[in-house]
This record gives C-alpha cells, structure tokens and sequence, in this order.
C-alpha cells in the first residue's frame, strides 16, 4: 500500500487534523525512506503515528497555551489602556474642578426661597465701632434720694390705718390716725411724697413710737442699679462709662450710665460698688431684683468690623462665608480686637464684599454635609 500522499491530501488532512503542514511532510518524507522493509515499517508507521498524535496533542496544548498567551496580552493592554485613559479624565474632571483656587467642594448653593425660609441675612463689608466691656452682677435698688420712712410725730395708740404694703399714695396723703399718750388728742399720720408703699410696721390698735418706722414710701418712678466691682476691675470701671443691663436672657433690659463708684472697699465682701440710677416709668425694675450689667470699658473705631454671628469654625479656622455669583464660600479671617457684639477685621476681607452676617451655621451644616458625602463617595 502506497503510504505516501498527495499535495492536496496533505493539505486536508492537515487542515483536519490542525497540524502544520510542514509537519506532516516530514512525516511523508520519513516514511518514503523506511519504505520497503515490511514488517519493521509497519511497526514504525504505527510507531510514527503514535507520536505524531502526541506531537499533535502536544502542539494543540502548545498553541493554545500561545493563543491564550495572546489572549491575555490582548487584555492586558486593553486595561491598561482603559486606566490610562481613565487617569486622563480624572486628571480633566480636577482641572475642571479648580477655579481661581477654590474647588467645587466649598461651595454652597442655596435657592433663594431656602436663603430666606433659613433667616440668612446678608450684609456688606464695613467700619464699625469695637467695644470692650466687663460683666458684673448687681441687684435693682429704690433710689433713696425719693424713700420716706414716716415716723408718727408723737407716740400713741393706732386708732386707724389707711394705707397697705404696694398702695399707690400721694404727697399729703393720710396714712393712718393715732392718739397722742400726752394730750390724748388724735392726730394724723401723712406722707411727704407720692410712691408706693413698700414697708408698713403699724397695726390697728397697737402702740407706735418715733423710734420706729410707720412706713416706708418709695417713688419707683426711678431706681438704683448697684453693680459689684471686684478688685481686678477696680481700675477700669469709672463715672460716665455706658452699661447695659439686663435681667435674665435679657427679659428686662436698659441702658444707664454709672454715676457713682464707691470711694472704699467692702471690708466683708471685698468688693466696690457701681451704681446706675435708670429711669423706671413702666415699674419694670423691682427692688431686690438681681442683674446683670455689661459696661464699656473701652471703644474704638475700626475701619472694618463684621458682627460675632457671621463669625463660624471652618476646617479649624474662622472664617465667614462669603456671597459670590456661584453661591457661598468660607473664607478665612484675620482678627483684631473682640467687641461684646463686633470683632475687628484684619484681613481676609475687602469693604464693601457681601458676607453672610447671620445665618452662618446654615451654610455651614451644608458644607459639611456635602463633603462628607463627597469623601463618603470615595
């Protein structure tokens, strides 16, 4: 039997068999040389064909393990060309993120009906005056220039008493009628000036003497505010500064001047006293009250102040949002003197620049919202 093949066999039983051609030549060409021995040939055909379907397996493994080779390089390239061009576009997206120093990261949009429903108030850069001031405590007083104790003229016996503790009375107004133990004769008992009553030691019937007050009248028309001064704050609080006083989280407030400082020190309480005398035509001050003053030590004019409520913590450092056609940005400030309700401005921002003067904390919730969301992304 003629072992060897044609060209076109060849071709088909390659293409079959997915072996090289070349492969199979050699093949033919082996088997025209051991042609004619018989036997030996068959066994080495048989030989022959065994290991060419070995080399087949094996060159199938071989190529395979090639395309697959080809396969990941194919791959390989292709992600490395995606992260590169991603890296591209990152780096495109940040650019596009910075504008004149700012990213968009610390910036806050609002629309306008939110602005309004969050009470942000916006304001414009300017001057201003910067006031120091040192809180004190006191309590209200009647102004004993207008307080009467009205002792009777004579003693005796209470045979009427016409007046009570809070009774509104006027000057020469009768306050109660006795009987003079010497001339056992009645006599009337009047005040001197018109106020409230605010002290009675006096009852029907009992006996009453000059060595003790019958009443006490207090025209609350105006009153003393006497202020504590600690020894520490001896040496700046003087006649004529301004004060503000107030009454709780400012229930009652006003404002006075100190007319009078005490020349001496309290041996007990080691303390001066203060006093204001504030007018009180709505009777708002009330004896024995306990207040608070706050009195300007020192004021000044600055050429640029902002009020303490636009003042907020922004990454560590004060600052205050500014308005810009985008929305609000923080911007940090440089301070001067701390005022009891302005602060100086250093630097950080022009006069006339818009900035939010209340309201503050709003944009600021926002701000921290939006980058916690942001860094949460990533």
């Amino acid at each position: 039997m003629n072992h060897l093949l044609t060209k076109t066999a060849l071709l088909a039983l390659a293409a079959l068999l997915a072996v090289p051609p070349a492969d199979l030549l050699v093949a033919q060409q082996s088997d025209r040389t051991d042609s004619g021995e018989g036997a030996g040939h068959v066994e080495t055909g048989e030989h022959d064909q065994g290991a060419e379907h070995g080399d087949r397996e094996g060159g199938s493994d071989h190529d395979g393990h090639d395309h697959g080779d080809e396969h990941g390089d194919r791959e390989g390239g292709a992600v490395h060309d995606e992260h590169h061009g991603r890296g591209e576009r990152d780096d495109e997206h940040d650019g596009e993120d910075e504008h004149d120093g700012h990213s968009e990261h610390d910036l806050v949009r609002l629309p306008e009906h939110e602005i309004e429903e969050f009470g942000i108030v916006v304001a414009s850069a300017g001057p201003g005056r910067v006031e120091t001031t040192v809180e004190l405590p006191g309590e209200v007083q009647p102004n004993a220039d207008r307080l009467a104790h009205i002792v009777p003229r004579y003693s005796g016996i209470v045979q009427e008493v016409r007046a009570r503790i809070g009774d509104q009375v006027q000057q020469g107004q009768v306050l109660a009628v006795l009987e003079s133990d010497e001339s056992l004769a009645s006599f009337e008992v009047r005040t001197l000036i018109s106020g409230t009553v605010i002290g009675k030691h006096i009852t029907l019937g009992e006996a009453a003497s000059r060595e003790r007050d019958a009443f006490v009248i207090a025209d609350l028309s105006t009153v003393w505010i006497d202020l504590t001064v600690y020894q520490r704050d001896l040496e700046t609080i003087r006649p004529g500064q301004r004060a503000d006083v107030f009454v709780g989280h400012d229930l009652v407030h006003d404002s006075g001047t100190v007319s009078y400082v005490t020349p001496v020190v309290d041996e007990r309480t080691r303390t001066a006293t203060a006093r204001l005398v504030l007018p009180n035509p709505e009777r708002k001050w009330r004896p024995g009250m306990f207040v608070t003053a706050r009195v300007v030590v020192e004021s000044e004019d600055v050429p640029l102040v902002v009020p303490r409520t636009a003042l907020q913590t922004v990454e560590g450092r004060t600052a205050v949002f500014i308005e810009t056609p985008d929305g609000f940005r923080p911007r940090p400030l440089q301070l001067g003197r701390h005022g009891e309700s302005l602060v100086e401005v250093v630097a950080g921002i022009e006069p006339g620049e818009r900035y939010v003067a209340e309201g503050g904390f709003t944009l600021k919730a926002e701000l921290e919202k939006d980058s916690f969301g942001h860094g949460h992304a990533h």
